[in-house]
């Protein structure tokens, strides 16, 4: 492939690209396109011609579950063991030690500029919301989104444990706050004895106020946790029309066949979109001292994508207690959800988890290879799927606008003033 940087300015038609049939609106596979940059949409345009010599090329990126507000506090606040209570107990810690506008401000824009020099055009971030930080967070993440428009749309999912959702209180103080930012409304789902009631609670508040709904469910190897199926039946039981994600869903994999058949039947009924999270999922789940963990902690994308239910990836935390890794690269993503959840040797059109499947499930904007849609490109020198995954794709173009962007990613250095444990 030829370095973007070398090609002659003005109008140019890109030809012999490779591209995800399934974002060309296309049969099959890998299919060859030609795509026209001429200003800040693709174009059918007759212009000078330029050979990418079988480049792949994907649409920008969307990512539907981060943490922004969580993002890069590890070498502060790491995982004292690996596990998912060790993550909570010190993220807990950490939020109400050092979590000012200053410090969340300065994170999440960091964490911006990783996921805008990857490639991502979208993201949705889950704020923790419990008081005082409520009050803190909102406000600086309206202030970033505006910040941020024209390079990365934002949308912000407040999160609280369930048993905090109150029909008032402090949870409708937050939702007051998700109704003002155009967030939306959401929750941690886990079994407690009064599930049904506090998913009403949020689904009624949700409908009053014209939200949709993004709740965190089943993280856990615990067969016996079926939130899902919870959210799936409060949904039909409200007739709520809002658009709803479930995230994680890991217990699902846990169960029997027939039970989890029968939950995946009700959320294809439900229209529920899912979310997996297979790098966090990953570090967190079947996690324990001086035992090889036996699950790889997904969930069942196959079986949804089966039925016809929307399931997506993303990237969850990077670089907290959660998960001590990552970048909000949405390419890296795609890799390891492939190796993880065997999605080579079936549908080709996984392309789309990470796409086109994401940005509906949130109503993002949408975007394709098509004309007249954002010149939002991601071009990577691999010419097929075994060397787009084989490598990083470290050298890759990202297109903005129809324009090539500095890739430079942000030095970690920047942060150290914010690392020290207060």
């Amino acid at each position: 492939m030829r370095d973007f940087r070398t090609l002659p300015d003005g109008p140019l038609r890109l030809v012999n690209l490779h591209a995800p049939a399934c974002l060309a609106g296309q049969e099959g596979d890998l299919v060859r396109i030609e795509l026209t940059l001429d200003g800040p949409t693709l174009s059918d345009a007759r212009v000078p011609e330029v050979d990418m010599d079988g480049a792949m090329v994907f649409p920008a990126f969307v990512d539907m579950h981060t943490h922004l507000d969580k993002g890069h506090i590890w070498p502060r606040a790491a995982n004292p063991d690996g596990t998912f209570m060790g993550a909570l107990t010190t993220v807990g810690e950490d939020r109400a030690a050092n979590w000012s506008a200053e410090d969340v401000r300065a994170r999440m824009d960091f964490a911006l500029r990783c996921a805008y020099a990857h490639g991502t055009r979208a993201i949705r971030t889950h704020l923790d919301s419990i008081p005082p930080q409520d009050d803190i967070s909102w406000p600086v993440f309206d202030e970033i989104r505006a910040e941020w428009a024209g390079r990365i749309e934002l949308q912000a999912a407040c999160l609280v444990g369930i048993e905090n959702v109150t029909a008032d209180g402090a949870y409708l103080h937050t939702a007051e706050f998700v109704s003002r930012y155009n967030g939306v409304l959401g929750a941690v789902a886990y079994p407690v004895p009064d599930l049904d009631e506090k998913l009403d609670i949020v689904f009624r508040i949700a409908a009053e106020r014209g939200l949709d709904v993004d709740f965190h469910a089943d993280e856990t190897q615990d067969p016996d946790s079926a939130c899902l199926r919870a959210i799936a039946e409060a949904k039909l039981r409200h007739s709520f029309d809002g658009r709803v994600v479930v995230g994680h869903c890991c217990s699902l994999a846990r169960q029997s066949d027939d039970e989890a058949e029968r939950t995946l039947d009700l959320v294809a009924e439900a229209g529920l979109n899912i979310v997996s999270l297979p790098l966090c999922n990953l570090y967190l789940q079947d996690r324990h001292a001086g035992r090889t963990p036996r699950s790889r902690g997904v969930t069942l994308v196959h079986e949804m994508a089966d039925r016809g239910i929307p399931a997506a990836f993303a990237s969850d935390n990077t670089r907290d207690p959660f998960y001590a890794y990552g970048d909000l690269d949405m390419m890296e993503v795609l890799r390891q959800a492939t190796r993880i959840a065997h999605l080579d040797h079936s549908r080709a059109d996984w392309p789309c988890a990470v796409t086109t499947t994401p940005a509906e499930a949130c109503g993002f904007t949408p975007a394709t290879l098509a004309p007249r849609q954002p010149a939002d490109l991601v071009i990577c020198n691999a010419r097929s799927w075994t060397e787009l995954f084989a490598r990083p794709q470290s050298d890759r173009i990202v297109i903005r606008g129809g324009q090539r962007i500095d890739r430079t990613l942000p030095d970690y250095r920047e942060l150290d003033h914010l690392m020290e444990p207060a």
